[in-house]
């Protein structure tokens, strides 16, 4: 091989180096991007202790100056409606029971701070690597707990009797032959004229006797 010919493998090893080492540095600096970024974790919780776990974890959060790390708790909700005795009476209820959504820097102080907080019992993902969720993923959960349209429920079921208090069979007795608790629809047997007529009827028109 001649002189020349050497340089120039020596001149392209030097750049292929050089090419090689400018994507690791690339590829490192992506790495810790991703690593400072705040991504949204979901953690696991003990039944029922959703709302102290995010007053616990706010409250630590506080405590422990974390406020630059641990950034949102949220406890996705929805408001139900429910017609008892032909009264409203509003609760919240649960979308994820047992479920609680963390927006934070994942890192080993950040862990420790929610791990360690009353009633939580591990992140969704491995023990020591939980996994983020997908943004368009929490999105949708957030989206469902401020627009849920609202759920009427009723304390009612099939033979039960009840009075028609709305629409054209007002004042009508009758008896519940099917509830559609997901379409908040009821169907209801009435006499008319000595004849049994099969009514379908919103929860709201009935109330129960």
């Amino acid at each position: 091989m001649s002189e020349k010919d050497q340089e120039k493998n020596i001149a392209e090893t030097e750049s292929n180096e050089e090419v090689l080492a400018e994507e690791q540095q690339e590829e490192a600096e992506h790495k810790s991007r991703r690593k400072n970024e705040k991504r949204w974790y979901i953690v696991h919780t003990y039944s029922g202790y959703e709302n102290k776990v995010k007053s616990n974890l706010e409250k630590r959060i506080e405590y422990m100056n974390m406020s630059d790390k641990i950034f949102r708790v949220e406890v996705p909700q929805k408001t139900v409606t429910q017609i008892k005795n032909g009264k409203k009476h509003e609760k919240d209820e649960k979308i994820f029971p047992g479920y609680v959504l963390v927006e934070m820097i994942m890192d080993e102080d950040s862990w420790y701070v929610v791990r360690h907080t009353a009633g939580v019992t591990k992140f969704v993902g491995s023990a020591k690597k939980p996994i983020p969720a997908k943004e368009s993923e929490i999105k949708k959960i957030i989206h469902r707990s401020t627009s849920q349209v609202q759920k009427i429920e009723l304390d009612v079921k099939a033979g039960d009797k009840i009075r028609i208090v709305s629409g054209p069979f007002a004042d009508f007795v009758g008896d519940i032959t099917e509830v559609y608790p997901d379409k908040a629809k009821l169907r209801v047997n009435v006499s008319v004229f000595g004849r049994e007529t099969p009514v379908e009827l919103e929860y709201k028109q009935i109330q129960k006797i």
